[in-house]
């Protein structure tokens, strides 16, 4: 197919003939075959949701050809793209009885990446796309909430500007907290529709005196622009870091997901999280979730806001823990594999917007694979080949000796282990530290995915903000290093470089030990102790002696 014919092709999920509100028909109407190396990974676990009649929100995609024809075209797109996927938006406006253009219902969507191998952070997403000044009174109409409406232009506006313009975070920031002083809350979910719209009224200023144009109005207009930002990310220094460290340099692109809105804003019965059917850093199987009410998604993965855990959500809602817990079993048995899943909860209904497999601790990928195995959910040559990339032998859990001394402070544990090392307040000293052969720890206010070569170069990780499922944490576990996340002890002074642990200062170099165990912080460094998982890797053997005790199947002449 050549890179011109290859902007033909959008394939369309959930919005076949009789698909009503957010009730996916389980279709994908232009190629049933279609798979992550042509739709990404992220909708071709999508479609198999939906065939599986989980409650996924109707979208389209733009397959991973077309990024790749954008980058041949030198970062470029056709000029009838807007009319391109303007049949496909129709398509999911019938679906949800929605309108992307306007009207009394007006329909928002959200522009999401995915490659054909899951990069978790690594690439742009833009929500509440279709927003502005004529369909926001409409939205209003609609649900009756204009906390909700201005809350969303707000962070649209900001997210557009930071995404397609590529404009600093820190302005929109600062006057944030501004006005939060102003207000007299302590974040953002507190502030009402009046100081939510006089925000947006500053924010849209903001962004037309850094960008020299006023905020796009046209629905399809910001479609357009969304979906470039994303074909653009694919080029990002963190994506092409990321690629690098993991060996992904064949892939060829990032596929374009444009999905139906579903609002975790819209009040205390509403929220947004991220729930891994299994514990990825011990493997042991229970729901392990962060999940923040009156909130979008991107606000969970970001790291920087306090979440709920399993526990308390199982405590303040039980039926929707219920329900989590349920659609954690039923991803495993349609994957079979654990599952990493974001949810958003819109006026106390339940909607899936992603799951992939679970990026997991070394040891908790061995105890994952024999738990599925006993489970009958894979046999003894799937779980093998699951954990054909890992060092058996190298799998070890190191924990903390009898600690002489109480801690410093401890945070919220994201991934298991000991980490000793030299304190660096950002990437670029734990890289010098670690190219040293001094092992560092990096310590920060709150780890974003632009980090990954700090994360890649620190023994350890730790936050004064974030939760344990951010994209952060997770690439962190992934790499299997220790984090630490939430530590609200932790005061780091950027321009002395220098942070408070409790009571007590610390300069860049200084020594600590991070407990990955219990989210415990030490001052120097402590004595550890190495476990090895016997009983799983006697497993494994047992295993592979059956399975060289059966015999080659017969050769066909």
């Amino acid at each position: 197919m050549s890179s011109e014919n290859a902007w033909d092709d959008i394939y369309v999920l959930g919005c076949g003939e009789g698909g009503a509100g957010f009730q996916p028909s389980g279709k994908l109407e232009t190629c049933p075959m279609a798979g992550a190396d042509v739709v990404g990974s992220k909708a071709a676990n999508l479609i198999r949701m939906a065939e599986a009649g989980l409650p996924v929100p109707p979208a389209f995609v733009l397959p991973i050809a077309q990024c790749r024809a954008y980058l041949q075209r030198s970062k470029g797109l056709p000029t009838d793209f807007a009319g391109r996927v303007a049949p496909a938006v129709k398509q999911i406006e019938k679906a949800t009885g929605l309108t992307f253009s306007g009207g009394r219902r007006p329909l928002l969507v959200s522009v999401r990446s995915g490659a054909a191998v899951s990069m978790p952070g690594m690439m742009a997403t833009i929500l509440n796309v279709g927003l502005g000044e004529r369909t926001l009174p409409a939205l209003i109409r609609l649900t009756g909430n204009p906390r909700h409406a201005w809350d969303s232009y707000r962070r649209l506006v900001q997210t557009y500007a930071e995404v397609v313009h590529d404009l600093p975070a820190d302005p929109f920031e600062r006057r944030l907290a501004e006005q939060s002083q102003r207000e007299g809350v302590p974040a953002a979910d507190e502030l009402d529709a009046a100081a939510l719209k006089e925000l947006t009224c500053e924010y849209l200023a903001l962004f037309e005196s850094q960008t020299g144009r006023p905020f796009p109005q046209e629905p399809l207009a910001q479609l357009t622009g969304a979906i470039e930002a994303v074909f653009r990310s694919w080029q990002s220094p963190r994506a092409i870091e990321y690629r690098r460290m993991h060996s992904l340099n064949d892939l060829a692109g990032t596929a374009v997901t444009v999905q139906a809105m579903v609002y975790g804003n819209m009040g205390r019965t509403s929220g947004s999280g991220v729930a891994f059917s299994r514990n990825p850093t011990t493997g042991e199987n229970l729901l392990y979730l962060d999940y923040l009410a009156n909130a979008q998604g991107e606000d969970v993965v970001s790291g920087r806001y306090p979440l709920q855990d399993s526990s308390s959500l199982q405590q303040t809602m039980p039926e929707l823990y219920r329900q989590l817990r349920k659609i954690g079993r039923q991803l495993e048995k349609l994957f079979r594999d654990a599952q990493d899943f974001e949810f958003t909860v819109q006026e106390g209904h339940l909607h899936l917007l992603q799951s992939r497999r679970a990026k997991r601790t070394p040891w908790a990928a061995l105890r994952i694979a024999c738990e599925l195995v006993q489970e009958g959910l894979i046999d003894e040559a799937t779980a093998l080949k699951h954990l054909a990339d890992r060092d058996l032998d190298a799998i070890e859990n190191v924990r903390l000796a009898s600690p002489s001394e109480p801690p410093l402070c401890t945070g919220v544990p994201a991934s298991a282990g000991v980490a000793v090392g030299t304190i660096a307040f950002d990437s670029e000293t734990a890289v010098r530290s670690a190219a040293a052969g001094q092992p560092a720890l990096l310590l920060r206010t709150e780890i974003a995915t632009t980090d990954i070569a700090g994360l890649a170069a620190a023994a350890g990780v730790l936050t004064s903000r974030g939760g344990r499922t951010s994209h952060a944490a997770v690439v962190a576990r992934q790499l299997n290093k220790v984090c630490i996340v939430g530590c609200r002890e932790l005061d780091i002074d950027t321009e002395r470089r220098s942070c408070r642990l409790g009571s007590r200062w610390f300069h860049e170099g200084d020594m600590l030990t991070l407990d990955g165990q219990s989210g415990a912080v030490y001052a120097g460094r402590l004595d550890v102790v190495t476990e090895k998982p016997l009983i799983y890797l006697r497993e494994i053997n047992r295993w592979k002696a059956l399975l060289a005790e059966k015999p080659a199947p017969a050769r066909v002449s």
